[in-house]
C-alpha cells in the first residue's frame, strides 16, 4: 500500500521532513519512490519556508491510491487538498504512561469491590481518622 508520509532528516534537535510517497512496508527513512515537498516544524506557521509541496504530483499520487498519514493529511488540509482530518480525543495523553497501567488495572477491582458495598444494607460506622476530620 503507497502512502504520503512524512520521512526524517536534520541533525540532533532540529529536525527537517521530506513529504514522501513510500511503500508502508519500508521504513520511515528508508527507501521512497518520490520526494513531493518539506515541512520544517521549527519555523512558524506564518512563514512561507515551513512547508513547501510539489501540488500536480501530490494529486497524482492521490489518484493513484496512495494513504496520506494523519500529519500529512492535515498538511495537505491546511492546503486544501485533501479534506482536514477530525481532531483526535485522548483524554489519556495528559496522564503519564506508567499511571495509565495503574488506573486502568485498579478500575475493574475498584467496580468490584463497590457492588458488595452496595449489596450489604448497613455497613458498620467507623470514626474518622485525623485527616478526614481535619477536612
Amino acid at each position: 500500500m503507497l502512502k504520503l508520509r512524512l520521512s526524517m532528516g536534520g541533525t540532533k534537535k532540529r529536525p527537517v521532513y521530506k513529504i514522501v510517497v513510500a511503500d508502508s512496508r519500508f521504513a520511515r527513512d528508508g527507501r521512497f519512490i518520490e520526494k513531493l515537498g518539506f515541512f520544517n516544524p521549527l519555523l512558524p506557521k506564518e512563514k512561507k519556508e515551513r512547508v513547501g509541496l510539489d501540488i500536480d504530483r501530490i494529486k497524482y499520487w492521490l489518484g493513484q491510491g496512495a494513504k496520506p498519514t494523519t500529519r500529512v493529511a492535515r498538511i495537505l488540509g491546511e492546503k486544501e487538498l485533501v479534506p482536514m482530518p477530525k481532531k483526535g480525543n485522548n483524554p489519556q495523553k495528559a496522564i503519564p504512561k506508567k499511571d495509565r497501567k495503574k488506573e486502568t488495572k485498579e478500575a475493574p477491582k475498584a467496580e468490584a469491590k463497590e457492588a458488595p458495598k452496595a449489596e450489604a444494607k448497613e455497613a458498620p460506622k467507623k470514626e474518622k481518622t485525623r485527616e478526614e476530620k481535619k477536612k
